[in-house]
Protein backbone atom coordinates (compact mmCIF):
# COMPACT_ATOMS: atom_id res chain seq x y z
CA UNK A 1 0.00 0.00 0.00
CA UNK A 2 1.70 3.19 -1.13
CA UNK A 3 1.36 6.46 0.66
CA UNK A 4 2.26 9.97 -0.43
CA UNK A 5 5.24 11.56 1.26
CA UNK A 6 6.11 15.22 1.56
CA UNK A 7 9.31 17.13 2.07
CA UNK A 8 9.60 19.47 5.01
CA UNK A 9 9.80 22.33 2.51
CA UNK A 10 6.47 21.29 0.99
CA UNK A 11 4.85 21.08 4.42
CA UNK A 12 6.23 24.49 5.41
CA UNK A 13 4.89 25.99 2.16
CA UNK A 14 1.33 24.67 2.44
CA UNK A 15 -1.50 26.89 3.54
CA UNK A 16 -2.86 25.99 6.98
CA UNK A 17 -5.80 23.95 5.68
CA UNK A 18 -3.56 21.84 3.40
CA UNK A 19 -1.11 21.33 6.27
CA UNK A 20 -3.92 20.12 8.54
CA UNK A 21 -5.36 17.92 5.79
CA UNK A 22 -1.98 16.20 5.35
CA UNK A 23 -1.01 15.97 9.05
CA UNK A 24 -4.42 15.89 10.72
CA UNK A 25 -4.32 12.10 11.11
CA UNK A 26 -0.89 11.94 12.74
CA UNK A 27 -2.70 12.22 16.07
CA UNK A 28 -5.75 9.96 15.68
CA UNK A 29 -8.96 11.89 14.90
CA UNK A 30 -7.36 15.02 16.41
CA UNK A 31 -6.64 17.60 13.69
CA UNK A 32 -6.38 20.28 16.38
CA UNK A 33 -2.81 19.09 17.01
CA UNK A 34 -1.79 19.83 13.41
CA UNK A 35 -3.74 23.12 13.52
CA UNK A 36 -1.66 24.29 16.48
CA UNK A 37 1.59 23.13 14.87
CA UNK A 38 0.71 24.95 11.62
CA UNK A 39 0.98 28.29 13.42
CA UNK A 40 4.62 27.59 14.28
CA UNK A 41 5.95 27.11 10.75
CA UNK A 42 8.44 27.10 9.20
CA UNK A 43 10.05 24.07 10.82
CA UNK A 44 13.79 23.63 10.46
CA UNK A 45 13.56 19.85 10.84
CA UNK A 46 11.15 16.96 11.08
CA UNK A 47 12.15 16.72 14.74
CA UNK A 48 11.06 20.33 15.32
CA UNK A 49 7.69 19.57 13.72
CA UNK A 50 7.28 16.47 15.90
CA UNK A 51 8.22 18.51 18.99
CA UNK A 52 5.65 21.21 18.13
CA UNK A 53 2.92 18.59 17.76
CA UNK A 54 3.97 16.86 20.99
CA UNK A 55 3.97 20.18 22.84
CA UNK A 56 0.45 20.94 21.59
CA UNK A 57 -0.75 17.73 23.23
CA UNK A 58 1.34 18.02 26.39
CA UNK A 59 0.18 21.59 27.05
CA UNK A 60 -3.48 21.00 26.12
CA UNK A 61 -4.74 20.04 29.57
CA UNK A 62 -6.44 16.93 30.86
CA UNK A 63 -9.77 17.11 28.98
CA UNK A 64 -8.29 17.42 25.45
CA UNK A 65 -5.72 14.76 26.37
CA UNK A 66 -8.44 12.34 27.50
CA UNK A 67 -10.41 13.08 24.34
CA UNK A 68 -7.27 12.29 22.30
CA UNK A 69 -6.71 9.01 24.14
CA UNK A 70 -10.38 8.07 23.70
CA UNK A 71 -10.15 8.83 19.95
CA UNK A 72 -7.93 5.75 19.55
CA UNK A 73 -9.42 2.38 18.69
CA UNK A 74 -9.12 -0.67 20.89
CA UNK A 75 -6.50 -3.15 19.72
CA UNK A 76 -8.31 -5.88 17.77
CA UNK A 77 -11.51 -4.27 19.02
CA UNK A 78 -14.98 -3.67 17.61
CA UNK A 79 -13.85 -1.03 15.11
CA UNK A 80 -11.27 -3.44 13.68
CA UNK A 81 -13.84 -6.22 13.41
CA UNK A 82 -16.27 -3.88 11.62
CA UNK A 83 -13.54 -2.52 9.32
CA UNK A 84 -13.90 1.00 10.73
CA UNK A 85 -10.26 1.76 11.59
CA UNK A 86 -8.41 4.62 9.96
CA UNK A 87 -5.98 3.57 7.22
CA UNK A 88 -3.09 4.28 9.61
CA UNK A 89 -4.54 2.14 12.42
CA UNK A 90 -5.36 -0.67 10.00
CA UNK A 91 -1.74 -0.72 8.73
CA UNK A 92 -0.35 -0.59 12.27
CA UNK A 93 -2.58 -3.32 13.72
CA UNK A 94 -2.14 -5.59 10.68
CA UNK A 95 1.62 -5.05 10.77
CA UNK A 96 1.64 -6.39 14.33
CA UNK A 97 -0.38 -9.44 13.29
CA UNK A 98 -3.53 -8.49 15.19
CA UNK A 99 -5.59 -9.45 12.16
CA UNK A 100 -4.24 -13.01 12.52
CA UNK A 101 -5.18 -13.70 16.15
CA UNK A 102 -6.27 -17.18 17.09
CA UNK A 103 -9.77 -17.35 18.61
CA UNK A 104 -8.13 -17.66 22.05
CA UNK A 105 -5.88 -14.61 21.50
CA UNK A 106 -8.82 -12.61 20.18
CA UNK A 107 -10.91 -13.57 23.23
CA UNK A 108 -8.01 -12.60 25.54
CA UNK A 109 -7.69 -9.20 23.83
CA UNK A 110 -11.45 -8.64 24.09
CA UNK A 111 -11.35 -9.46 27.81
CA UNK A 112 -8.34 -7.17 28.37
CA UNK A 113 -10.03 -4.36 26.40
CA UNK A 114 -13.14 -4.66 28.60
CA UNK A 115 -11.15 -4.83 31.84
CA UNK A 116 -8.91 -1.91 30.87
CA UNK A 117 -11.78 0.32 29.70
CA UNK A 118 -13.76 -0.39 32.85
CA UNK A 119 -10.79 0.37 35.10
CA UNK A 120 -9.44 3.47 33.34
CA UNK A 121 -12.27 4.88 31.22
CA UNK A 122 -10.20 4.92 28.03
CA UNK A 123 -8.76 2.34 25.61
CA UNK A 124 -5.36 0.68 25.96
CA UNK A 125 -2.84 2.44 23.71
CA UNK A 126 0.35 0.83 22.48
CA UNK A 127 2.53 1.84 19.55
CA UNK A 128 2.41 -1.67 18.09
CA UNK A 129 5.18 -1.23 15.51
CA UNK A 130 7.93 -3.67 16.46
CA UNK A 131 5.58 -5.88 18.49
CA UNK A 132 3.94 -9.15 17.57
CA UNK A 133 0.56 -10.12 18.98
CA UNK A 134 2.15 -12.14 21.82
CA UNK A 135 4.21 -9.12 22.92
CA UNK A 136 1.14 -6.91 22.70
CA UNK A 137 -0.92 -9.25 24.89
CA UNK A 138 1.94 -9.49 27.41
CA UNK A 139 2.31 -5.69 27.55
CA UNK A 140 -1.46 -5.27 27.86
CA UNK A 141 -1.65 -7.84 30.69
CA UNK A 142 1.00 -5.96 32.68
CA UNK A 143 -0.29 -2.43 32.11
CA UNK A 144 -3.87 -3.23 33.14
CA UNK A 145 -2.45 -3.59 36.68
CA UNK A 146 -1.24 0.05 36.80
CA UNK A 147 -3.05 2.98 38.41
CA UNK A 148 -4.98 5.49 36.27
CA UNK A 149 -2.41 8.32 36.37
CA UNK A 150 0.39 5.96 35.33
CA UNK A 151 -1.74 4.64 32.49
CA UNK A 152 -2.77 8.07 31.25
CA UNK A 153 0.90 9.12 31.11
CA UNK A 154 1.82 5.81 29.42
CA UNK A 155 -1.02 6.20 26.91
CA UNK A 156 0.05 9.73 25.97
CA UNK A 157 3.65 8.58 25.59
CA UNK A 158 2.50 5.73 23.33
CA UNK A 159 0.42 8.20 21.30
CA UNK A 160 3.53 10.33 20.81
CA UNK A 161 5.41 7.23 19.61
CA UNK A 162 2.60 6.42 17.16
CA UNK A 163 2.66 10.03 15.92
CA UNK A 164 6.44 9.84 15.50
CA UNK A 165 6.11 6.72 13.34
CA UNK A 166 3.33 8.32 11.29
CA UNK A 167 5.34 11.52 10.76
CA UNK A 168 8.40 9.52 9.72
CA UNK A 169 6.23 7.72 7.17
CA UNK A 170 4.87 11.02 5.79
CA UNK A 171 8.05 13.10 5.58
CA UNK A 172 10.60 12.30 2.90
CA UNK A 173 14.25 13.26 3.18
CA UNK A 174 14.35 15.18 -0.09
Amino acid sequence: MSQTTYTLSQLNGMDASQFVQVLGGVYEHSPWVAEQAATQRPFASAEALAAAMRNAVDSAGIEPQLKLVRAHPELAGKAAVRGELTAESTREQSGAGLNQCTPEEFARLQALNAQYNEKFGFPFILAVRGYDRHGIIDNFSKRVENDRDTELRASLEQIHRIAGFRLADLISAN
